[in-house]
């Protein structure tokens, strides 16, 4: 497997964070990205999904809404910030606008999140997650989906393999239909296309939240086409960001903050 630069570091904060807060799937994925990156406080404030919510004007639901949730998680609501709440669901959550601010500011500028709003194909994911992984700093690759394009995540090991060797893309069905925040950190590659490691947010989706996507659904995922707009951000070192964004260009990809459909603090007030 090819791993991003601080994936390790990345799934070990993602192991011990798990799961994510209500509605908290964008900011739980910033703190991971903070903390691949050797970035764990500001202020003597530990940079978990709570601090980061909060600098990204999330907004949470004042009831959960059950519909919303893989089976078998009941949720968690033990937030340890006031976060701003909202009667509709539908609107709850962390923009794309507020989680590349609330990057910046927590990581005092040694970090940019760079947002790639697509276009979306096996070739651009390939392109971007393979600039990725020829930094040697940390750079962390941050995917908001839509995840019935996705396999579910509980793919047997047959099931992998006949799409590594054959391009097989006959795979469990999605566990789940909502737009949402996951952290990219892997890839393997085989004959038959490419398999893309995701550390999700909750530990039923997968193994301990850790499912592997083809590259073809991955990429269908971002795009998007049936909800509201969705994209990638490369969470990277700022020393690095001159050379992601010219070798993004060039692959045609569009840096651009996509608009998900959720709502801000900021909003509300």
């Amino acid at each position: 497997m090819e791993l991003l630069p601080g994936a390790r570091e990345l799934l070990a904060a993602h192991a011990r964070e798990l799961p994510q807060r209500d509605d908290l799937c964008g900011a739980f994925c910033g703190a991971l990205a903070l903390r691949a990156a050797g970035i764990d406080e500001r202020g003597g404030e530990p940079l978990d999904q709570d601090a980061v919510a909060l600098a990204a004007g999330s907004v949470v639901a004042g009831m959960r809404d059950p519909g919303t949730l893989p089976h078998g998680e009941r949720g968690r609501r033990d937030y340890r910030l006031s976060i701003p709440a909202i009667d509709d669901p539908g609107l709850s959550g962390t923009t794309a606008a507020g989680l590349h601010e609330a990057i910046a500011t927590l990581s005092g500028g040694a970090l940019e999140a760079i947002p790639y709003s697509g276009p979306w194909n096996g070739g651009t994911l390939a392109g971007l997650f393979e600039l990725a992984y020829a930094h040697e700093r940390p750079v962390s690759l941050v995917a908001n989906f839509a995840t019935h394009h996705l396999w579910g995540g509980r793919s047997s090991v047959n099931q992998l393999l006949d799409y590594l060797f054959d391009g097989d893309l006959d795979g469990p069905p999605p566990d789940w239909h909502v737009g949402h925040f996951a952290c990219v950190f892997g890839r393997v590659r085989g004959p038959g296309g490419s398999l893309y490691g995701v550390a999700d947010t909750y530990p039923a989706l997968g193994d301990g939240g850790v499912h592997m996507q083809p590259e073809e659904r991955l990429a269908a995922a971002l795009e998007r086409r049936d909800m509201p707009a969705g994209g990638m951000f490369v969470v990277a070192f700022a020393q690095d960001a001159a050379a992601m964004r010219a070798g993004a260009a060039a692959l045609g990809l569009v840096e651009r903050i996509w608009d998900n459909g959720t709502v801000t603090g900021e909003t509300l007030a």
